[in-house]
């Protein structure tokens, strides 16, 4: 598991561009056969990618938790963007087509992942933060998250919220978690953007092709910063920080959140007219 440190705003607006990535940046997280793990200081989130392909990966705490087992005192979340795979949870098999979502709670023990196709391996992407209580499994496909159309096409960010875990649809500890898609044409997520210092984000860009990126915007709102994403990687936004970005044509995102409360009304929002 790779563990990385806190940021202090302070810091951040003197960080070259190779620090930047290095600090917030996730990449790499669905290779053949492997769950990869990174640790962030920043509310203790763990985002993780799982890619089984020709064997069973097993979810594991591992000596940076100090734990028997990964949900020994956390909750998670994941989404599967790959091919159609299965979770199994304490011996039980839920099967998870792509865009399927599944939320599992504080005290499961024994948790795998796997690919029902080799040719078209399952991607699982993971959420994890500390849990304070037990709430029951939940599997979420896309078509019982709560869909929010939001933003329109003049302003080139007409998008759909695809609520999956979120107070509204099902109970977690802190855990938010849902996957936004944009209609063709538009680029821009999260704009106007906003800052919320409960609760910080990691975002995970997708539906990308090769020739496309996202420019992921972040920082204090008078000193913001961008780092070039390609598909399939993932970046870490503190509280402190905005979290916006624009492509180079459409796609998708992850976002999950964890913090102080899981209120969605107490955003400060940052006018266009202020970034700088």
């Amino acid at each position: 598991m790779e563990v990385r440190n806190a940021s202090n705003a302070k810091d951040v607006k003197h960080y070259t561009t190779e620090r930047l990535r290095e600090e917030f940046l996730i990449q790499d997280l669905f290779t053949k056969d492997n769950l990869k793990m990174v640790y962030s200081h920043i509310d203790r989130i763990i985002t993780a990618g799982a890619m089984p392909v020709e064997k069973e990966l097993k979810l594991e705490a591992g000596k940076e938790l100090a734990a028997e087992y990964f949900l020994e005192r956390r909750e998670m979340g994941c989404i599967n963007i790959g091919g159609e795979g299965v979770i199994t949870i304490d011996g039980v098999e839920y099967n998870m087509n792509p865009r399927d979502g599944i939320y599992i709670g504080r005290g499961n023990k024994d948790i795998t992942f796997k690919s029902v196709d080799k040719q078209h391996p399952a991607k699982f992407y993971i959420s994890s933060c500390p849990a304070h209580k037990e709430y029951p499994t939940v599997k979420i496909d896309i078509t019982k998250a709560k869909k929010v159309p939001c933003g329109e096409g003049k302003d080139a960010n007409k998008r759909v919220i695809n609520q999956y875990i979120h107070p509204e649809v099902m109970q977690s500890c802190q855990l938010a978690m849902g996957l936004t898609q944009l209609s063709e044409g538009s680029v821009w997520n999260t704009m106007p953007c906003h800052t919320h210092d409960r609760r910080m984000e990691v975002y995970l860009y997708l539906d990308m092709d090769d020739d496309s990126v996202v420019f992921h915007m972040m920082g204090e709102p008078r000193e913001t910063r961008h780092i070039v994403m390609h598909n399939e990687e993932a970046v870490i936004s503190p509280s402190w920080s905005i979290h916006s970005g624009v492509g180079t044509r459409a796609y998708s995102f992850i976002w999950a959140m964890c913090g102080e409360n899981q209120e969605f009304d107490d955003m400060d929002h940052v006018k266009t007219s202020d970034l700088m």
